[in-house]
């Protein structure tokens, strides 16, 4: 399991046994080069310059959020990038899940040997545990669940079962190639940023990246209800949704088909500005969202057609909430409160309702699959409604 984190964020100008100990974490990740001049006991190391450029190229690779400090998510990820697959007993701890590269590396092996587990997210749940019961009965061990040495050996004598691809990405297809082309009795679970006493960014027109996602939020929910869809908040005007593991631990008890986060930004260079998408996806150990990758592209596209926001990509991240959630999770950015133009269109109602039909166009093309041949920005909700019911017309008629 991830050991206890640190109770406060490590930056630069920080000193004491919780650096040195992120320190050896990064020496042992290849991103901190020993320093022939480094501290020795009596002098602790410093979180300098040197320190934080290691963490931030750690955060780069392992598709964290690039800040160059030390906060829990980070941490959980360094402690567990020192395991390798055989390094340790693996086994499901309830409520207190073991994590680290060695979990991704025996989720990925599951998966190419044909054995359904849910995401490769690199931590030891119920769905890891049942994946590897399944793997020891069917070649003959005792199936408790633990991957100790015996497991092991069997692993190194099998070869892969599913090719072509991503195991995880081909189920992850076929499950939406089953569950039909209908929005109607799906759960979206719509996750406004922030909240609470967290307002989140500040810009100009009175904007706050709290009230501005929120009101957002609450389009989408009007155009998904209209269409028979269940949607959830994570949080409302009086609530707080709390930090992203507990938002993901909430869309999993809600069993929901996916999970959209809507955020803003705010940057300190004048330049930056548009809207970008983020979806799960850490391409060393094979974990990848093929569904989230997609939505990611159609929201951007619907999004941008109809506002003229500049189209920033989507592009993968481990960040909690979309590692930790059981279903394809999606985070947009929508524009940035710093840059004026963005600033005044997020200030016009016009321009959010346009979001909102862009989100919820991209939702439903997402669900129609290979049946998609719609030009992006020019379909309305309506459009929509008529073109199921085409299809549903000419199935009836085969």
């Amino acid at each position: 399991m991830t050991p206890s984190q640190p109770a406060i964020v490590l930056r630069r100008g920080d000193t004491g046994s919780a650096v040195d100990d992120v320190c050896d974490r990064l020496r042992l990740t290849g991103d901190l080069p020993d320093d022939p001049s480094g501290p020795d006991s009596r002098h602790p190391a410093l979180y300098d310059d040197r320190v934080e450029q290691a963490v931030k190229s750690f955060q780069q690779r392992r598709g964290l959020l690039v800040d160059g400090t030390v906060g829990p998510s980070t941490y959980a990820v360094l402690h567990g990038a020192r395991w390798s697959l055989g390094d340790r007993v693996l086994s499901h701890i309830p409520g207190r899940f073991l994590e680290g590269d060695d979990v991704s590396s025996l989720q990925r092996r599951l998966g190419e040997l044909g054995f359904h587990l849910g995401k490769v997210d690199g931590i030891f749940g119920p769905e890891t545990e049942r994946a590897v019961r399944a793997f020891q009965a069917g070649v003959g061990l005792a199936d408790d669940g633990t991957v100790g040495p015996e497991t092991m050996k069997a692993f190194l004598g099998l070869r892969r079962s599913v090719s072509g691809g991503s195991a995880t990405a081909l189920r992850e297809r076929e499950h939406l190639r089953h569950s039909g082309h209908s929005l109607t009795g799906r759960t979206i679970v719509i996750d406004p940023g922030h909240g609470g006493p967290d307002r989140g960014v500040h810009g100009s027109h009175g904007l706050v990246e709290a009230d501005l996602v929120l009101d957002i939020a609450r389009r989408i929910e009007g155009r998904l209800s209209a269409h028979g869809v269940n949607v959830v908040f994570t949080r409302t005007e009086a609530t707080e949704g709390g930090s992203e593991e507990q938002r993901a631990a909430f869309a999993n008890t809600c069993s929901a088909d996916l999970v959209l986060s809507l955020h803003c930004d705010h940057s300190v260079h004048p330049a930056a500005r548009g809207v970008a998408a983020f979806f799960y996806g850490a391409q060393a150990h094979g974990g990848w969202s093929t569904i989230g990758e997609h939505f990611s592209d159609l929201v951007l596209r619907e999004v941008v057609a109809r506002t003229g926001l500049l189209d920033c990509r989507a592009h993968p991240r481990t960040w909690p909430l979309l590692r930790r959630t059981r279903m394809p999770a999606v985070r947009l950015d929508i524009g940035y409160l710093s840059h004026p133009d963005d600033a005044v269109l997020l200030s016009s109602s016009a321009t959010l309702d346009r979001i909102a039909e862009g989100v919820v166009v991209a939702l439903q093309r997402t669900y129609l699959g290979e049946a998609d041949t719609a030009q992006t920005g020019v379909l309305g909700l309506e459009d929509l409604r008529r073109h199921l019911d085409a299809m549903r017309a000419a199935h009836t008629n085969r």
